[in-house]
C-alpha cells in the first residue's frame, strides 16, 4: 500500500530536525571537539552503522528507495538523499559537516560545504555560479577582480580557462593590501571578489576585513582561499568573506593519502545583488544539488574519509609545524647564502602586523599551555638563494631530507621550486608581477624535529661552498624498470 509523498516528507522534516539539533549541541563544543567528532553521532552509530565508532565508509555509487513515493520525494530534493555518490553519500556528509562546523567555529553563522573532486574543482564551483550571462545583457562583458598572487593553478583557471577561453576578463590586484588598488577595478560588471591568504608562495597578506566590507558594499561575494592558514588558524567567514575555499588535499589531509577540495558559504547571503534566491539562501547545498550534480566535480568517499581522519589532530598539528617552521625561518633568515626569507612570523616581513590581527591559534586561550591567545604562521613559507636561479637549483637538488615535489601541506616537509614547476605556465611577466623569481624556493614545513630539517637546510646550503658531497640515489625506484624512474 502506498505511504504516498507526503509521509516520506514529514519524515525528512523530523530527520532534518533532529540533525540540526545535534549539530547545535556540537557547536558549543571546543575546536578539537568538533574536529574529532564531526557531525557523526553515537545514535546513529548504533542505529544505522553496527556501533561502529569511526565514521564508515559507503563505498556504494548509489541508495535504493523503499518504494516509488519516497524515490519521487528524494530526487525532487524534498527530503534528505544520496540518490547517487556523483551528487552525494553518507561519507561526504560527514566531511561537509565538519568543515562547516569548523569554518564557523565561534561565529553565530551556520555554513554548508559542498565537498569537491579536488581544490581546482573547489575554485571552479565556487566562482562558476556567479559567471552566467544576464539575459537582459547578453553582450554585457563580466570580470572578476583576483590577486595576482595565487597558486599557479588557480593562476591558470583564472587566465586561461576563464579569461582567454570564455571571454571573462580577470582584473589583476597587485598590491593586495592596498584596499584602493581593489576598489579600483570593481564595476558594475563585476561579479566577485577573490584572494588567497597567505598566498602560496609568496606570503602575499592583506587585510580581509576592509576587502569585505568593499564587497559588501557592492553586493559582491567575496571568496577566499584559506588552504594555507586552515580553520585552525583563519577562519574568513567570521571577517566578513561569503565563500570559503579549501584545497582540502594540503593540509587538511597532511597524510598526503587523498585527492579533496571543499566549497564551505554562509548560508543566507541575502546581500548580494545576483537574481539567484536558492543560491542566495544555501549556496553549498545550490552548486552540491544543481550545477555540481550535473558537471560532476564531487568528492569520493573514500578520499572523503581519509580526510576526516586526518581533520581530528589539526591544531595540534597546525600549532605544532608553524612553530617548527618560524624557528628554521629564523635559522635561514641569518644564514649567509639567503638573500630573503618569505614568512609573516617573522617581525622583519612588512605584513608581519596585519598577520597578528588575523593568523591566531584557535582555542589558544583555553590551551593550558598556553593559556592566552597566540599567534601561528602557518607551515608554509619561502626563502631566496643568493646568487640566482643557478644556485637555487644546487641547494634545492642537494636536499635529502626534505623532499623534491610540488606538494604542500604534508606531514613531511617538501619544497619546490615554483618558478619552474606550480607556476611555471602563467610566464616570467606574471611571475614577476606576483614576485616569484628564479631564485625562490618554496618550503612547507611537517612533522619532523625543526633541528633535522635545519641540519638538512645547512648541508644543502653548504654546496654553495664546494663542501657538499652528491648524494646518490639507487638506481631504480621501488617501482622497479616499470616505473621509468631511473637514476640520472
Amino acid at each position: 500500500m502506498s505511504k504516498g509523498v507526503n509521509y516520506y516528507v514529514e519524515a525528512g522534516k523530523r530527520a532534518m530536525k533532529w540533525h540540526a539539533d545535534y549539530q547545535k549541541k556540537m557547536k558549543q563544543c571546543r575546536f578539537d571537539t568538533i574536529a574529532v567528532h564531526g557531525v557523526y553521532s553515537m545514535q546513529e552509530a548504533l542505529d544505522f552503522n553496527q556501533g561502529a565508532i569511526i565514521e564508515p565508509i559507503y563505498m556504494s555509487s548509489s541508495q535504493a528507495y523503499r518504494d516509488s513515493d519516497e524515490m519521487e520525494a528524494a530526487l525532487s530534493y524534498q527530503i534528505p538523499t544520496w540518490c547517487y555518490s556523483r551528487i552525494a553519500n553518507p561519507s561526504m556528509y560527514y566531511l561537509e559537516g565538519v568543515l562547516a562546523m569548523l569554518e564557523t567555529y565561534g561565529t553565530k553563522y551556520t555554513a554548508t560545504c559542498c565537498a569537491t573532486s579536488s581544490g581546482m574543482a573547489a575554485i571552479a564551483a565556487a566562482c562558476d555560479p556567479f559567471l552566467t550571462v544576464d539575459p537582459k545583457k547578453p553582450n554585457e562583458k563580466m570580470n572578476f577582480v583576483a590577486t595576482c598572487q595565487v597558486y599557479g593553478g588557480t593562476f591558470q583557471q583564472f587566465a586561461v580557462r576563464k579569461d582567454q577561453e570564455k571571454n571573462i576578463e580577470w582584473r589583476k590586484v597587485v598590491k593586495s593590501n592596498d584596499i584602493k588598488d581593489w576598489e579600483k577595478l570593481i564595476d558594475k560588471n563585476t561579479r566577485f571578489l577573490y584572494g588567497e591568504m597567505p598566498s602560496n608562495p609568496g606570503q602575499a597578506f592583506f587585510d580581509l576585513e576592509k576587502v569585505a566590507k568593499l564587497a559588501n558594499k557592492f553586493k559582491i561575494p567575496l571568496i577566499i582561499d584559506n588552504t594555507v592558514a586552515t580553520p585552525a588558524l583563519l577562519r574568513p567567514l567570521a571577517w566578513g568573506a561569503d565563500i570559503v575555499i579549501q584545497s582540502v588535499t594540503k593540509t587538511l589531509t597532511s597524510s598526503g593519502f587523498g585527492i579533496s577540495g571543499a566549497v564551505i558559504a554562509r548560508n543566507n547571503l541575502s546581500h548580494l545583488k545576483i537574481d539567484n534566491e536558492p543560491l542566495k539562501a544555501n549556496f553549498g547545498f545550490y552548486i552540491k544539488a544543481l550545477p555540481n550534480r550535473d558537471n560532476g566535480p564531487n568528492i569520493s568517499p573514500i578520499n572523503a574519509i581519509l580526510t576526516i581522519n586526518d581533520i581530528r589532530t589539526l591544531r595540534s598539528k597546525i600549532d605544532m609545524m608553524s612553530r617548527t617552521t618560524m624557528k628554521i625561518a629564523k635559522f635561514l633568515e641569518k644564514h649567509k647564502h639567503i638573500e630573503q626569507v618569505d614568512y609573516l612570523g617573522l617581525e622583519s616581513h612588512p605584513l608581519h602586523k596585519l598577520a597578528n590581527k588575523y593568523l591566531v591559534l584557535v582555542d589558544s586561550e583555553f590551551d593550558e599551555m598556553y593559556k592566552k591567545k597566540v599567534n601561528r604562521y602557518g607551515h608554509l613559507m619561502s626563502f631566496r638563494i643568493k646568487g640566482g636561479a643557478k644556485n637555487a637549483r644546487l641547494v634545492f637538488d642537494a636536499m635529502e631530507r626534505i623532499w623534491r615535489a610540488t606538494d604542500l601541506g604534508r606531514i613531511k616537509s617538501v619544497a619546490t621550486i615554483p618558478s619552474i614547476s606550480t607556476h611555471q605556465q602563467q610566464g616570467e611577466e606574471a611571475r614577476k608581477t606576483a614576485d616569484i623569481p628564479a631564485n625562490l624556493i618554496r618550503l612547507c614545513v611537517g612533522g619532523e624535529h625543526p633541528d633535522d630539517i635545519i641540519a638538512d637546510l645547512t648541508q644543502a646550503l653548504s654546496v654553495l661552498d664546494g663542501k657538499k658531497v652528491k648524494f646518490t640515489a639507487p638506481e631504480y625506484s621501488a617501482g622497479g624498470a616499470s616505473s621509468a624512474r631511473l637514476r640520472k
